[in-house]
C-alpha cells in the first residue's frame, strides 16, 4: 500500500517535467522540413570594412550546415531556399581608457539587412531590415590595435552567425 502513492507522486513530478516546454535552443522545428538546398551569395558590402561580407557569409553558412544541414548551392535553380543579405554599417567605439587616456575596450557594431526566402513555395520566411550585432573587445598592453581588432571581427562574424541562424531555425 505505501508503494502506490510514491508511484503516484513520481509519475506526476515526471509529467511535469516532460510537460514543461523545455528544449534546446537553435534545435527547433521552425525550419522548414523541405530547405534541404540554400544559395547563400555573398553579402553586399556598404560598410566600407574591407572583407566584412566575406566574414559574414563565411560564417553564416557554417553555422547553416552545422545547424540545419543544409546543403549550399551555388545556383539559384537547384536551390529550395535563399538566404541574402547587406551589411548597411560598420562601426568602432572606444568605450573604456587607460588613466594615460588611450583607448583600452572597444565596442564593434555590425548593422545588416536580411532576407530568408522560400523559392519553392515564393514567399519570405524571415526578413530584418535591421539585424544588428554587438560585441566588446579589449586591447591589451603591448598588443597592436589593428591584430586585436582583426581577431575581434572574426568573432564577431562567428557570433553574428550564430544568433542569426539561431532566429532562422527558431522563428524569432
Amino acid at each position: 500500500m505505501k508503494f502506490w502513492p510514491k508511484y503516484i507522486a513520481c509519475c506526476l513530478a515526471l509529467a511535469c517535467l516532460t510537460a514543461c516546454g523545455y528544449q534546446l535552443r537553435g534545435k527547433g522545428g521552425f525550419w522548414p522540413p523541405q530547405m534541404k538546398r540554400i544559395q547563400v551569395p555573398v553579402f553586399k558590402n556598404s560598410s566600407g570594412r574591407f572583407e566584412l561580407d566575406l566574414k559574414l557569409t563565411r560564417s553564416v553558412i557554417n553555422e547553416l550546415v552545422a545547424r540545419t544541414g543544409a546543403i549550399i548551392v551555388g545556383e539559384r535553380s537547384q536551390a529550395d531556399g535563399l538566404l541574402s543579405g547587406e551589411v548597411r554599417a560598420f562601426s568602432v567605439q572606444p568605450i573604456a581608457f587607460s588613466p594615460a587616456g588611450a583607448a583600452t575596450r572597444f565596442k564593434i557594431t555590425i548593422t545588416t539587412s536580411v532576407v530568408f526566402s522560400d523559392l519553392v513555395n515564393q514567399k519570405i520566411l524571415f526578413a530584418d531590415d535591421n539585424f544588428i550585432y554587438t560585441e566588446e573587445y579589449d586591447i591589451p598592453e603591448g598588443l597592436d590595435y589593428e591584430t586585436m581588432e582583426t581577431r575581434a571581427i572574426d568573432r564577431a562574424a562567428e557570433k553574428y552567425a550564430r544568433q542569426l541562424v539561431v532566429n532562422l531555425v527558431e522563428g524569432f
